[in-house]
């Protein structure tokens, strides 16, 4: 297995610091280009128990993400994108943004800034 790349590891750890939630990133990871803005983990765990809780058929699994983000020894194992879209073609997807979860082992390549498209 490689070993995953120093200076995504460097920025992980640096978002998960808390020091900002303002980074954006472009990824390819298993074919797929996912762009957007880094959040540290209990953040991003945060925002997605909201939208489940929020949701009829999908309340059940907001437990899931209402436990407090374990203090991890060593690295950064994974980037959690908010407002992020997975790009295909011209466009991006979900239009408003999502929240993904991406194994930084999994990352084959990567870029500082997102993209953004525009109909004109």
């Amino acid at each position: 297995m490689p070993k995953p790349d120093e200076l995504i590891i460097d920025i992980a750890a640096l978002v998960e610091s808390g020091q900002s939630s303002q980074m954006s990133l472009t990824v390819v990871t298993g074919g797929a280009v996912i762009t957007g803005r880094l959040a540290p983990e209990a953040v991003w765990k945060r925002r997605v128990l909201e939208v489940l809780t929020d949701s009829a058929r999908l309340g059940e699994f907001s437990a899931v993400f209402d436990t407090p983000t374990k203090k991890k020894d060593g690295p950064p194992t994974h980037l959690h994108f908010h407002v992020a879209r997975i790009l295909q073609g011209t466009v991006g997807i979900p239009e408003t943004g999502g929240m993904y979860r991406v194994a930084i082992e999994d990352v084959s390549a990567w870029t500082v800034g997102d993209f953004s498209y525009s109909d004109h």
